[in-house]
C-alpha cells in the first residue's frame, strides 16, 4: 500500500474542512452611556437584543450576554433593535461586528482582512439610546459604481452634494458600490461619509475578489471594509434584512470565473432564524443587489417571508428602473410591474399634498422595486458644461436616487433625478411642429420615470378635457435621439464622450394622440401622472401648429 499518497489525500480532505477555534464567543451587550464605546461601571447589559453568528440568532439574557458557536472565518453581528444605535465611523459605516478570522485572508489581489489571532474572551458590543419614530424617511443609491477616481467625483458633486441636508434617518447603497477596483471603495467612503447619515452598503458583483476560488473568499476586502455581507436591523416599527446574492463561482480549467443570483441555503438559514424573532404584522424590508428575477433560489426566499405578509424588497443591478409583484391578485401582478419613485415635491421643494402610503398588504403579495441608479448609464455619454457625463439610463429615465418615506407598516417613494427640480418625474416627447390638418395624429410619448402598471396617465391639450394614455412598451425617444447624436459626436473624436449603451424597452412609457385639430400657433400639451400612491404629478409641453 503507498502510505505516502493516503497521506496525501488525508491532508487533502482535511484541510478542506472548517478548522473550529475555541468553539464559543461570549459577550455582552450593554448600554454605552458615554458613548466611548468600552463597557465601565454602571452600563448595564441590554436584553433580549439579536446577535448571530450567521446561520444562529440567539438572543441576550436580561443581563445582556450571549454565547454563539464559531469557526475559524466567522463574522459575529448583533442585529440593532429599535431605539438604540451601534457606533459609526467618521464615514458613518455602522460597527456592530467582529470579524474571526484568525489566519486572515488568503493571498488577494486586493487586501483582505488581516490575521485577528485567537478568539478574545469577551466580545461585547456597545449600543446607546436613540429616539425613532414611526414615520422617518430612508435615501437609497442604486449602482454608485465609479471605475475611477475621475467617476467619485462625478459620483461626489452628480449626486452627494444634493443629498447634504436631506432629511432622512440613514442611507442604503444596493451594491457596485465601485466598478471592480475595490480601491476605490475608501475614497468613495470619504465622498458619502459627507452627507452625515449611517450609511448601510450591500455587496454587488463588482464588489468581489475575482481571484477568489469560489463564493466563501469572494468578498474578503468587503468584509474588511463593511463587516458581513448579510444582516438585519430595526428602525422604528420596520425590521430592515440586508442580503447577500450575488455568488461567485470561480474559475474552472479553462474557464473564468463567474457569478449567478443566489442567496445560498446556509443565509436562507439564518433568515428563518431572523424572521422567527419578527412580529408577524412588522413591515419587513429586504434589500440585495440583483433583481429576483435573476435570483436561482428566489422562491425559497420567498418562503421564508411567507409569515410576514407586510413585505418589500429593494434590488438594483440593472440600470433602469422597474418593479414586480410576486404572488399577488390578477389585477395587481404581472410581469411589466414597475416602479413608482414619484417626487411629491414642487420645483422648489417643497411637499406636495398626496392621499396616503401603498400598504404593504397580503393582496399585493410581495413587492419588488429595481432601482435607478446613481451612475445611471455607467457614467456615460455626452459631458455637460461641468464636464459630468448625462448618464441616462437605457429605460430613458434619468440617473438618481430614492427618498422612501415610511410610516408604520406603510411606505411611498419619491425618485430625485440627478441635479434637477423634484418636479421633474417625466419627458414628454412630441415634434416642435405638425401641420394643423395633421394635428390629430400628433403621437405623444410620455416616460413617468418610476411609472408603473399601477399608475395613471392622462393627457390634455389647452383647456380641454383630460384623455387616458396608454401603456406600451418600447425604446425612450429622447434616449434613442441622444444616442444617435453621441454616434456621430463619437465620429469626430470629441475628447471625453463614452457612448451611451443601446436603448432597452423601457417599462415606463404611455403614448397618446393629440385627437383634435388644433389651429396654428402655439398650443399646451399638459400630462398628468398619478402613481399607486395616489401622488400627482403634472408637466407640460409646447408644441406649434402651422397652416402647412
Amino acid at each position: 500500500m503507498n502510505h505516502a499518497w493516503i497521506l496525501a489525500v488525508s491532508v487533502a480532505l482535511t484541510a478542506s474542512l472548517p478548522t473550529l477555534a475555541d468553539g464559543t464567543a461570549r459577550g455582552v451587550v450593554y448600554d454605552d452611556r458615554n458613548g466611548n464605546q468600552r463597557r465601565d461601571d454602571g452600563e448595564p447589559g441590554i436584553a433580549d437584543v439579536a446577535v448571530s453568528n450567521g446561520r444562529e440568532v440567539v438572543a441576550t439574557s436580561p443581563d445582556g450576554r450571549y454565547e454563539l458557536p464559531v469557526e475559524d472565518d466567522t463574522i459575529v453581528f448583533l442585529h440593532k433593535p429599535r431605539g438604540w444605535m451601534t457606533p459609526v465611523d467618521h464615514n458613518g459605516l455602522p460597527k456592530f461586528f467582529y470579524l474571526h478570522k484568525p489566519a486572515g485572508s488568503p493571498p488577494l489581489k486586493y487586501e483582505g482582512v488581516a490575521p485577528t489571532g485567537a478568539l478574545p474572551d469577551a466580545l461585547d458590543f456597545p449600543l446607546r439610546r436613540q429616539d425613532e419614530p414611526d414615520a422617518f424617511n430612508v435615501v437609497a443609491f442604486g449602482d454608485p459604481q465609479p471605475y475611477s477616481i475621475e467617476e467619485v467625483q462625478y459620483y461626489a458633486h452628480d449626486i452627494v452634494e444634493e443629498v447634504i441636508g436631506v432629511d432622512a434617518k440613514f442611507g442604503l447603497s444596493l451594491g457596485d458600490l465601485v466598478g471592480d477596483d475595490l480601491t476605490l471603495m475608501a475614497p468613495l467612503n470619504e465622498v458619502t461619509g459627507r452627507i452625515g447619515l449611517p450609511w448601510y452598503h450591500i455587496l454587488g458583483n463588482h464588489d468581489m475578489n475575482y481571484d477568489a476560488a469560489d463564493d466563501r473568499h469572494s468578498d474578503e476586502t468587503f468584509e474588511r471594509v463593511y463587516g458581513p455581507p448579510y444582516y438585519a436591523f430595526d428602525y422604528g416599527q420596520t425590521h430592515f434584512v440586508v442580503l447577500d446574492d450575488v455568488n461567485w463561482i470561480g474559475p474552472r480549467g479553462n474557464e473564468k470565473g463567474r457569478y449567478e443570483g443566489r442567496f445560498g441555503e446556509k443565509q436562507l438559514e439564518w433568515l428563518r432564524n431572523d424572521l422567527a424573532r419578527v412580529p408577524a404584522d412588522r413591515l419587513v424590508v429586504c434589500t440585495f443587489h440583483i433583481p429576483l428575477a435573476d435570483v436561482k433560489d428566489k422562491q425559497p426566499f420567498l418562503d421564508a417571508l411567507a409569515g410576514h405578509p407586510k413585505q418589500l424588497s429593494l434590488a438594483a443591478h440593472w440600470h433602469m428602473q422597474t418593479h414586480y409583484h410576486e404572488g399577488a391578485d390578477t389585477e395587481s401582478a404581472g410581469p411589466a410591474a414597475r416602479p413608482r419613485a414619484e417626487g411629491a415635491h414642487t420645483t422648489d421643494g417643497q411637499a406636495l399634498e398626496t392621499n396616503g402610503h401603498a400598504h404593504a398588504s397580503p393582496s399585493r403579495g410581495h413587492h419588488h422595486f429595481i432601482v435607478g441608479t446613481a451612475s445611471g448609464s455607467w457614467w456615460r455619454g455626452m459631458p455637460d458644461e461641468y464636464g459630468i457625463p448625462h448618464t441616462q439610463m437605457r429605460d430613458g429615465a434619468p440617473n438618481g436616487w430614492l427618498l422612501i418615506s415610511f410610516d408604520g407598516a406603510d411606505y411611498k417613494w419619491r425618485y430625485k433625478a440627478a441635479r434637477r427640480p423634484w418636479s421633474h418625474q417625466m419627458s414628454i416627447f412630441a415634434p416642435e411642429t405638425a401641420p394643423a390638418r395633421a394635428s390629430h395624429e400628433v403621437e405623444v410619448v410620455v416616460n413617468v420615470f418610476c411609472g408603473s402598471e399601477r399608475a395613471r396617465v392622462e393627457m390634455r391639450v389647452d383647456d380641454g378635457g383630460w384623455r387616458p394614455m396608454s401603456p406600451e412598451r418600447r425604446p425612450d425617444p429622447y434616449y434613442v435621439a441622444t444616442r444617435a447624436r453621441e454616434e456621430k459626436a463619437e465620429q469626430v473624436k470629441l475628447e471625453g464622450l463614452r457612448v451611451s449603451p443601446k436603448p432597452a424597452e423601457s417599462p415606463h412609457l404611455w403614448v397618446g394622440r393629440l385627437g383634435e385639430s388644433l389651429t396654428p400657433g402655439g398650443h399646451v400639451i399638459e400630462i398628468r401622472a398619478t402613481d399607486m400612491f395616489n401622488q400627482v404629478f403634472e408637466d407640460r409641453r409646447i408644441i406649434r401648429i402651422t397652416s402647412e
